[in-house]
């Protein structure tokens, strides 16, 4: 398991924790820490889990909006903690993180939902992300790394 896949699968593991407790924030970094003690005790790259928890806090209302939006025959609620709180991160990652390719957010997603949701997790989340992407990129709202993989991939293709 790569050191980002298990940095996501500790952030979801806590954010599901946070959502279970009732979204205390002042827990959170105790769960973090639990976390990452139960699943990763020699796991060094904290920053980037505590990156993507603090970014899913500090920006639930517009990723739960998000979410409504384009999953809305599912309110909120009636989601399962585990697919909310992957939802919740692939948004996060897909609208906020400049770092991280829109196909990279969206496949680490639909793994988590796979290894940790339902049955049909994987495929809903992929349908979520998929059509949160797809509205950016109507939007406009590319992100510059996904620019540049596109321009790498056209470059690719010249070559052949």
């Amino acid at each position: 398991m790569s050191n980002r896949h298990l940095s996501r699968t500790i952030a979801m593991q806590s954010l599901y924790q946070w959502d279970f407790l009732g979204m205390e924030d002042e827990k959170i970094s105790d769960i973090i820490a639990f976390n990452r003690q139960e699943f990763a005790p020699k796991f060094d790259d904290q920053k980037f889990v505590e990156d993507l928890v603090h970014g899913v806090m500090n920006h639930r209302a517009e990723l739960d909006e998000c979410i409504m939006q384009f999953a809305p025959d599912w309110p909120l609620e009636a989601l399962t903690l585990i697919d909310r709180n992957i939802l919740r991160l692939g948004v996060y990652e897909l609208k906020f993180v400049d770092a991280i390719p829109a196909k990279v957010a969206i496949n680490e997603a639909i793994e988590l939902a796979k290894g940790f949701g339902g049955q049909s997790s994987g495929r809903f989340v992929n349908g979520v992300l998929g059509a949160v992407y797809k509205d950016m990129v109507t939007k406009g709202e590319i992100k510059k790394v996904d620019q540049e993989v596109k321009e790498e991939v056209k470059k690719e293709i010249k070559t052949e």
